[in-house]
């Protein structure tokens, strides 16, 4: 029997399609894409889009003791297949040498660094290895591309979390306050980015992404912390949802309309740097009172402040100006903060309903191991 998450992905697949194939032709001859962090929400819905034009995609991954490929497990074919464009290769930020070999073996077109340890809670706890993989793994990479002398396009991901306490709106222009080690990492790949489009001519880009989500984004995240519990709490399996600061304000939109802004910054013929965002902010209270009442629930009756959650150093608001992207790359959002809430949502409960097939017993089983009481 097929698993919930299977299940979830095929759904989630059939309804991405078509969307991705309606966001242009298929490009005349096919371009080769190498993408870090492959594996990870933006990398997966990057893969179909790039797939869906026509490109022949490689990821990177990295070896683990378990199976990290789930959220692209629905695109990969067997590498016997004649008509398989997808492919994985393993490699790390952390390792210099498996990057260059990569470049040097694939000599692809374009290249995303999505790749990071991209929790910025969890960055305060392991900063020296957040930095490594962050910071030091974006050099790295352009380093590799310098050094293999491969003509490439290069994108980089950079973050809204750079902006830390500066006010909104934040734009290109905005001068960086990083609050977080995650956020200080960010920066500097940001700034090598520039330096080596500035030194060596190399094509390269950066998005500077405000908070993005989809029912693929990493359970630990608030905002599928938040649809995660919702269904939980709604089928009687959890009963409280614990959470930091409900004031912070975020600007919030869709994963899939964000990995289409990296393609087209690579389309461009002069490379330059883009805030992409919805230029609206809503706070962490109102997300939490919109998922619980998707779901027919009083958010107040299951919703607890615990001062555990809260970070070392806050960052209040964050709200993009993207002017430049809408008016330079023809960019804008297509999914509403309401719309994005509910897609989640209910995808969550999706896939607790699959489970739930399973049987209660082993449902019951699976939260206590994930230390959630019922």
């Amino acid at each position: 029997m097929l698993g919930a998450r299977a299940v979830l992905q095929g759904l989630l697949r059939h309804c991405y399609k078509s969307a991705y194939l309606r966001m242009g032709d298929y490009t005349s001859q096919m371009k080769k894409a190498l993408i870090t962090g492959c594996t990870g929400q933006d990398g997966s819905y990057l893969s179909e889009f790039l797939l869906a034009k026509g490109y022949e995609v490689h990821g990177l991954k990295r070896r683990a003791s378990s199976f990290n490929t789930d959220r692209v497990d629905h695109i990969f074919q067997d590498f016997h297949e004649s008509d398989n464009r997808f492919f994985l290769h393993y490699a790390d930020l952390t390792d210099g040498s498996s990057l260059s070999s990569i470049l040097h073996e694939l000599e692809p077109d374009e290249i995303y660094n999505l790749g990071a340890q991209s929790h910025v809670k969890v960055s305060f706890e392991v900063p020296e290895f957040t930095a490594d993989v962050v910071a030091l793994g974006t050099l790295r990479l352009l380093e590799a591309v310098r050094l293999t002398g491969v003509k490439c396009r290069f994108y980089q991901a950079s973050s809204s979390e750079m902006f830390g306490s500066a006010p909104p709106p934040q734009g290109e222009e905005t001068v960086f306050h990083p609050r977080s080690p995650y956020a200080c990492a960010k920066v500097f790949g940001h700034n090598i980015t520039v330096n080596y489009r500035e030194s060596y001519g190399i094509h390269a880009s950066s998005g500077i992404l405000f908070n993005h989500e989809s029912p693929r984004r990493g359970e630990t995240f608030v905002t599928r912390k938040i649809t995660r519990a919702v269904a939980r709490i709604k089928h009687g399996v959890q009963q409280k949802l614990f959470l930091g600061n409900l004031d912070a304000r975020r600007d919030w939109g869709f994963a899939p309309d964000y990995v289409r802004a990296m393609w087209l910054m690579l389309q461009q013929e002069t490379p330059d740097d883009y805030v992409i965002g919805t230029a609206e902010a809503h706070t962490v209270r109102e997300f939490v009172e919109l998922a619980f009442a998707t779901a027919g629930l009083d958010w107040r009756e299951y919703v607890e402040v615990d001062p555990r959650y809260f970070r070392p150093a806050e960052v209040d608001y964050l709200l993009a100006d993207t002017s430049k992207a809408r008016r330079i790359l023809g960019w804008e959002p297509t999914v509403t903060f309401k719309e994005l809430v509910r897609i989640m949502v209910e995808a969550d409960l999706l896939e607790l309903e699959a489970r739930r097939k399973g049987g209660a017993e082993a449902l019951r089983l699976a939260a206590t191991a994930e230390g959630i009481h019922a």
